[in-house]
């Protein structure tokens, strides 16, 4: 017997061989057939062609909560159980295209059932007679509502990655999470968080007290006015740790809770006002999430529904729990950002100096401004040195890198240049001093670190400025050229030798000395105020130029016109800026003799500078004068050579100088009994408040102060 299946033979028909006249082994009946419809789990229906429902399974009745009979007639859309959320007068439309076009399509309804939102997937399917014509459209339903709300966590939370933690604050960090979650499943949305964690502190012990305080940062509504309704934006407010909110805080786990009248008449002796917001707007349903990130409690996300019917479902609270859970650690992160960056300003700004030195050589002001890109804070400084003979050093510089490593480096480097400063070394001998110190620093620097890399980059100008002579000297180490703008108005950069950046090696650093004319202002800055996103360097100089010309009152006008002019709301780099106006010493601060290279010129320069000290009304100080006169002047001339000038300031200090033509280095020691020399200096030391010995090309100068009465230090900034 041929086993080939015959042609045309429906698929999954029986091989057995009939019997009789009666149908094939196997093949349901019609009455089995029925069966088979009535017992499908899958709701099928069919309409007519005049729409109204001819035939519905036990599946489809039981969903809609009617009998079949009591189906039998109605219009699509009104055989569908429930509150209509989406489609409904839509199926109506879709059936009527099948039935004129004879195309299947498929078809997506959302409705409310006992409070919760369904999904159905139809398949529509025209229904042919013997003759082809089409008769009715069968209409097949499946529950998708599980796999709908899969994906739409996944497009939620898909979403979340792109948008939740776009930067490094917890402010807006809370603000994406609210805006992103009343687009998706909630009506109105608040999150709240510890007071610590907006100071980038960990807030442990706070969950043991009964009251836990909560500052609210964020909250979103899709009704205008709502968010403001209970909790001021920015307000602080406190829940009790026996309220769901407060429980769910405690026990670091998220709840989900109706708002029912019993509820709200709980809530009204403990919160009226909340209560009060809740009943106008019709709240009756809640989720309240912790934020909590490695194992820290950092505050409490609030999600409410007044608008959508349907009650929040477990998967709703899964949904939310991730998408804190995703905050929760952006959260963290700019927690800890802020605490990296309040620490590295903190240290930086204990590093800069908060008040103007006591000097005359200068008027000066200073402005410093931390970037706020979150690249942390750099290292740019700046300082003004008191020198001796009422001479004062302007400093600026910049380490590269940022962070607290940045700004540790920082002020080694400043406290290395205060050092050298007090050396009295020439711009460029400091420079090149400074340049070995970051060399040093760099080779302790181990390989593997990760604390901010090598010092290798910093730079510095370094500008020393004589009021007596109105002589300035100045020397950079890569850094950009200072801005001088003369009395008449008139602004050029100054032109400096190329030096390379601190920590290079090898090369050389040259100095400029240029003559300052009285009142002329000096601008020393660092990259950051002239290098930004809308401008070149040119065109940043040349606004630079045209700022420090225009006529100002004081130079703390011109300061602020110079910041707020050219540096952004939000700078990318740091930025520091000093201002120096110079001035010039006076006949009533300034009085030099040239001394001839003789001992009986001794006795002559202690009357020239007692007569000085009278005029300027210094009594108490001729006496001590003299013996410092008499001491440096005698060892000028035995010991130096010519010429020999001796010179007297007074200043934030009465100083006494001594210069001669040699080089030889004087020092203390101490003399014996018999010993005829060795006590000069040993005298000057112990009657004077400090002493130094500065070198130039030409020879020495020996020098020493002694206090005058105090004077107020103007602030810096």
């Amino acid at each position: 017997m041929d086993e080939t299946e015959p042609p045309g033979a429906p698929i999954g028909r029986s091989r057995a061989a009939p019997t009789g006249d009666g149908p094939p082994v196997g093949v349901p009946s019609e009455e089995m057939r029925c069966r088979i419809l009535e017992q499908l789990p899958v709701m099928v229906a069919y309409f007519g062609r005049d729409q109204r429902l001819a035939m519905a399974n036990t599946a489809s009745a039981s969903v809609a909560g009617r009998s079949e009979a009591a189906m039998l007639g109605l219009r699509p859309g009104e055989a569908e159980p429930g509150k209509i959320l989406q489609g409904g007068e839509g199926l109506a439309e879709a059936i009527e295209r099948v039935l004129r076009t004879g195309q299947g399509e498929p078809y997506e309804t959302h409705l409310v059932m006992e409070d919760r939102e369904h999904i159905w997937q139809a398949a529509l399917s025209p229904v042919r007679d013997a003759a082809g014509e089409v008769q009715g459209v069968s209409v097949v339903t499946l529950d998708t509502t599980e796999q709908f709300w899969a994906r739409k966590r996944l497009a939620v939370l898909n979403k979340a990655s792109r948008r939740i933690g776009s930067t490094l604050d917890v402010g807006r960090t809370a603000e994406e999470l609210a805006e992103l979650a009343i687009e998706d499943f909630a009506d109105f949305v608040a999150v709240d968080l510890l007071s610590e964690v907006l100071t980038g502190d960990e807030a442990r012990s706070v969950l043991h007290r009964e009251t836990i305080s909560f500052h609210r940062v964020a909250q979103s509504s899709v009704l205008e006015g709502c968010p403001e309704a209970a909790v001021r934006l920015g307000g602080t407010h406190a829940y009790d740790r026996k309220s769901a909110v407060g429980r769910a805080l405690v026990l670091g786990e998220p709840a989900r809770f109706d708002v029912d009248e019993e509820t709200l008449s709980r809530w009204a002796t403990v919160d009226p006002a909340r209560t009060r917001s809740m009943r106008e707007y019709k709240i009756h349903s809640a989720l309240v999430v912790p934020l909590r990130a490695r194992g820290i409690t950092l505050g409490i996300a609030l999600f409410c529904r007044h608008r959508t019917p349907g009650r929040f479902g477990a998967a709703d609270l899964q949904l939310a729990a991730e998408l804190v859970s995703r905050a929760a650690v952006c959260v963290d992160n700019a927690r800890r950002y802020t605490r990296e960056r309040a620490t590295a300003l903190a240290l930086q700004r204990s590093l800069l100096p908060r008040r103007a030195a006591r000097q005359q050589a200068v008027e000066v002001t200073a402005r410093y401004l931390p970037n706020t890109t979150g690249a942390g804070i750099g290292g740019d400084w700046f300082d003004v040195i008191p020198l001796s003979g009422a001479r004062v050093a302007l400093v600026v510089g910049d380490v590269v890198g940022h962070g607290l490593h940045a700004s540790a480096t920082m002020g080694r480097l400043r406290t290395a240049v205060r050092t050298l400063a007090d050396v009295d070394l020439a711009p460029e001998e400091l420079l090149t001093q400074l340049d070995d110190l970051v060399l040093t620093l760099d080779r302790e620097q181990p390989a593997e670190s990760s604390e901010g890399g090598q010092v290798a980059g910093a730079t510095c100008l370094y500008a020393v400025y004589d009021p007596a002579t109105g002589r300035c000297t100045m020397a950079r180490a890569g850094h950009p050229e200072p801005m001088l703008t003369c009395p008449d108005g008139t602004v050029r950069q100054l032109s400096l030798p190329s030096g390379p950046p601190l920590g290079i090696g090898g090369l050389t650093f040259e100095g400029a000395e240029f003559e300052l004319p009285e009142g002329s202002r000096l601008a020393l800055y660092t990259d950051g105020l002239i290098e930004t996103e809308d401008r070149d360097v040119d065109s940043a100089l040349d606004k630079l130029r045209e700022l420090l010309g225009r006529p100002t009152l004081s130079l703390e006008e011109s300061c602020d016109t110079v910041m707020d002019a050219l540096v952004a709301e939000r700078p990318i780099d740091d930025v520091a800026l000093l201002l120096a106006r110079t001035k010039r010493l006076d006949a009533d601060h300034y009085a030099s003799w040239d001394l001839p290279a003789d001992p009986a010129v001794v006795s002559n320069a202690r009357k020239r500078a007692a007569a000085q000290l009278d005029a300027w009304g210094l009594d108490d100080a001729v006496f001590t004068t003299e013996l410092v006169v008499s001491e440096l002047v005698t060892n000028a001339i035995r010991y130096g050579g010519d010429p020999i000038r001796l010179r007297l300031i007074r200043g934030t200090a009465l100083i006494c100088e001594v210069f001669d033509g040699s080089s030889t280095a004087p020092h203390l020691r101490r003399a014996r009994i018999f010993d005829e020399g060795g006590r000069g200096l040993l005298l000057v030391a112990s009657l004077t408040e400090r002493w130094g010995t500065r070198y130039s090309s030409t020879g020495k100068t020996i020098w020493a102060e002694q206090p005058l009465p105090d004077s107020e230090e103007p602030d810096l900034f």
